[in-house]
């Protein structure tokens, strides 16, 4: 059959337009709303690979599945509060090396971990090794940077103030430390630990918020207390108070005393030597509150955030 020059052109352009709509797309880089800008996640260089992640061991270690087999991860260029064991207050710019300290950096280690638990808990991620760190730590760790839909969760847990930066050198080194002068800067997460009191009551401060039943029922469930250890503190005129401003001040005389407690209830009863009643009702939300202790003078000396 004769064709015309038109009908061949017309097919060969079709052919072309065909051949072209069979080349595989270029992916693009992920990026979730809110999470980091493109070349900010990954680093240049960096050796990438996809995996589960499978558990969180605590706040900058996971545990992963990639390509039919498991690994550790400890996620690079940061450094959690230490949910095993006590963290070295002197690791954290800042942070005073007392029971408080050291209490509040405690707490803060639960947060680190449940900050990265709800970040990649159960997700599939992007493991990214740096290029200016060793693969694995002495530990045979895999040391990596782990994203999640565009965000660096390394990157992430110092932004909160959730962990600080680790001193090593690592591709993104810049960026993480501005963002941890930022943190600090605004007492946000384990920064917070730095406005503990640095001088030492001998005493413990320990919270019961939640009470058995109904806490409105049963206000006596829920107290403070504060423990001494080998030597009795004079506590006459100290003051407890909570978030919303209710306060409770021990009367002159109150004694904690060694190896013993004071409590003070939240409902009514009859005070004694070491049991003391708030007559407040309930005090302390079960979802979160803190108890601060003031000296007479009204200096803060205890507290505990739930």
């Amino acid at each position: 059959m004769h064709r015309s020059a038109s009908t061949v052109a017309l097919v060969a352009a079709v052919l072309v337009l065909a051949g072209c709509s069979a080349v595989a797309p270029t992916t693009p880089t992920p990026t979730a709303a809110g999470g980091d800008a493109a070349g900010e996640a990954i680093p240049d260089g960096a050796d990438t690979q996809r995996a589960t992640v499978t558990r969180v061991v605590d706040g900058d270690t996971i545990e992963v599945r990639a390509g039919g087999e498991t690994d550790t991860v400890r996620l690079v260029g940061v450094d959690a509060p230490e949910a095993r064991g006590e963290t070295n207050p002197a690791e954290f710019e800042g942070v005073p090396d007392t029971a408080a300290g050291r209490a509040c950096l405690a707490r803060a280690a639960d947060n680190a971990t449940a900050a990265l638990a709800d970040l990649v808990a159960d997700r599939d991620v992007t493991l990214a090794v740096d290029p200016l760190t060793d693969r694995r730590d002495r530990y045979d760790r895999l040391l990596a940077h782990v994203v999640v839909d565009g965000t660096n969760a390394n990157h992430r847990l110092v932004e909160t103030g959730r962990a600080r930066v680790y001193d090593t050198e690592f591709a993104l080194a810049d960026r993480f430390y501005a963002s941890e002068r930022a943190a600090q800067d605004q007492r946000r997460g384990l920064w917070s630990c730095a406005d503990q009191p640095t001088g030492g009551t001998g005493l413990q401060l320990r919270v019961r918020a939640d009470a058995p039943g109904d806490d409105r029922e049963n206000p006596n469930g829920e107290y403070v207390a504060l423990v001494a250890g080998d030597d009795a503190v004079d506590v006459g005129g100290w003051t407890v108070s909570d978030e919303a401003g209710r306060e409770f001040t021990f009367p002159e005389g109150t004694t904690v005393p060694a190896n013993g407690s004071v409590r003070l209830y939240s409902g009514s009863g009859e005070d004694t030597a070491t049991e003391f009643y708030w007559n407040e009702g309930a005090v302390w939300n079960n979802d979160g509150d803190t108890a601060s202790v003031w000296n007479e003078d009204g200096d803060l000396v205890l507290e505990h955030s739930y």
